[in-house]
């Protein structure tokens, strides 16, 4: 009894911190805060992942301008994000005030949640 209770007491050592060491993929939204009606708004999304291997890696971004997806950027194993800290990049030409919405995902571990600006048109 006492050697399988040390087991799981080493088991657990070793698999809590894996646990701890989780890294979800992160995003934060880059944008001016204001524009003029017609005007071209280049949109930046830095993403932050901790390693990006074949094995764990960020497998997808995404961009939503008032809650519609405008635009998802795709990874896989054969197709890795460029680094674990990237950027992409969205183009479009602003009419009204808008809300961005970006999101980023770990293959492992999900995502740290949304990011959101408001580009507010003059």
């Amino acid at each position: 009894m006492k050697v399988k209770s040390l087991v799981f007491l080493t088991a657990l050592m070793i698999i809590l911190p894996l646990g701890l060491m989780a890294n979800r993929t992160s995003v934060e939204v880059k944008a001016p805060s204001s524009a003029e009606a017609g005007e071209t708004i280049t949109v930046k999304i830095d993403v932050s992942h901790r390693g990006n291997t074949a094995r764990h890696h960020t497998d997808w971004v995404y961009l939503k301008i008032d809650g519609e997806e405008v635009k998802r950027w795709e990874y896989s194993r054969s197709d890795l994000p460029e680094d674990q800290n990237f950027t992409v990049e969205y183009v479009f030409e602003i009419e009204k005030t808008v809300e961005l919405e970006a999101k980023g995902n770990c293959n492992l571990h999900g995502s740290t949640g949304e990011d959101k600006k408001t580009i507010s048109v003059d």
